[in-house]
């Protein structure tokens, strides 16, 4: 922090936190604690982070902008970087049916199941309810502690129903306190009346053209695996995109190995997701490409994945890894508290690894480079946790240990007592 003589006027200042993570450090271990930490804020930035002595050497507050953080833990705001966020209803009879085991359960239910059932549903939604559904689990997502949020497109498959549901996810961004970032995932699926070429020259030729015009997108997904979409397909659909200023994501190695991860280390992508099946060379390919790799634990827990990824060995290998909650019909879950909870018990990751992956980590995958992290110039999206110490995230389970959000600045969540 440099000399002044001249103290600069701030907005907040957090106090005496117990512990700052400011998630800086070049390793994934390396979370970069700060004890009794001060945090100062000024126009939606972070104006300085030190010692009480520095703060208030350098920064003019009075009493009334003034947090105090004693025993407690400040935290970048976690940025989910893999949803599916916009969508209509449910699939908790199939869900429930499944976790017995017992197929003749679910046939009872005589409904269509899996991705279709969510296709079919939001597809006849109109966007104003969809806009209601999907803003109530978001404003669930900003108490847990999540200041940004990726949404996908991809539960609609028609021109159509792709554009409402950026369009609802555009509305999303303009009317709640979180920063919602688009992608466009026509390549989510193949409906049912068309041939898979057919489709693929509908998303390259319509779609895509259609979202770049209205401005609704900054990347561009597409799933590559068995039964869904080749490398060569999938490379034709996101080097499209591109054309058209989408920045290029993957869905990949989820349920088979076709090429996807070497695709996306060879396009040096923002990002792949999943990554189950994905062999070692492949992994030292996206690590030299460095290509964030997102994983989701808690989908993985969900449909009790019968592979599931090797993240120690990403770590190991240095991919940049990211945790998201792949928030969907299928992983309905709107806390990262409790996907760092599974990607430390069930992964191995330690608790600074898990942190720093739901915080910059997913920055990352996102392309973005203005948070994640508690720094001078970045952004003020922080979260302060009412627990003596960070590692609480990965022991208290089942329970929220977010007492106050700061989106940009300003306190959007309160939770004291």
């Amino acid at each position: 922090m440099s000399e002044t003589k001249v103290k600069t006027k701030v907005d907040l200042v957090i106090a005496h936190a117990a512990e700052a993570l400011t998630c800086v450090g070049e390793t994934m271990e390396d979370i970069g604690v700060i004890t009794n930490a001060w945090i100062a804020i000024k126009n939606s930035k972070i104006a300085g982070v030190g010692s009480e002595e520095e703060i208030k050497r350098h920064f003019e507050f009075d009493s009334n902008s003034l947090i105090d953080a004693s025993d407690k833990v400040v935290v970048p705001g976690f940025v989910d970087s893999h949803t599916h966020l916009v969508f209509h209803g449910t699939r908790v009879e199939e869900y429930a049916a499944k976790l017995t085991g017992k197929p003749e359960k679910l046939e009872k239910l005589a409904i269509t199941t899996g991705p279709n059932r969510t296709i079919e549903l939001t597809r006849n939604t109109p966007a104003e309810e969809l806009f209601h559904q999907s803003k109530k689990r978001m404003l669930t997502m900003l108490e847990q502690g999540i200041t940004t949020v990726e949404s996908k497109s991809g539960y609609g498959l028609t021109t159509d129903s792709e554009i409402k549901i950026l369009e609802v996810s555009r509305r999303l961004q303009k009317e709640t306190p979180l920063d919602v970032i688009n992608t466009f995932l026509g390549a989510h699926g193949i409906p049912e009346n068309m041939t898979k070429e057919e489709y693929v020259d509908v998303i390259v030729n319509e779609m895509i053209p259609k979202v770049a015009e209205r401005k609704l997108a900054e990347f561009c997904d597409v799933w590559c695996d068995d039964g869904y979409f080749t490398a060569e397909e999938s490379e034709r659909i996101l080097r499209a995109g591109l054309k058209y200023g989408m920045k290029p994501k993957i869905h990949a190695d989820a349920y088979s190995y076709i090429g996807g991860s070497d695709l996306a280390a060879e396009m040096k992508m923002v990002s792949i997701d999943h990554l189950n099946y994905t062999p070692i060379e492949a992994m030292e390919k996206l690590a030299e490409a460095k290509v964030t790799a997102v994983l989701m634990p808690a989908l993985d827990f969900a449909v009790g994945h019968k592979r599931p990824f090797d993240a120690r060995q990403m770590l190991d290998l240095g991919v940049e890894v990211a945790l998201a909650t792949d928030l969907c019909p299928a992983s309905y879950t709107q806390s990262m508290q409790f996907v760092i909870q599974l990607a430390c018990r069930l992964y191995k990751f330690s608790v600074e690894e898990a942190i720093k992956a739901a915080t910059v980590g997913g920055a990352r995958a996102l392309d973005l480079d203005d948070r994640g992290v508690i720094q001078e110039g970045k952004l003020a999206d922080l979260q302060i946790w009412d627990v003596p110490s960070y590692k609480h995230v990965a022991y208290e389970l089942g329970v929220n240990i977010v007492e106050t959000v700061i989106k940009s600045g300003e306190i959007v969540v309160n939770r004291k007592a």
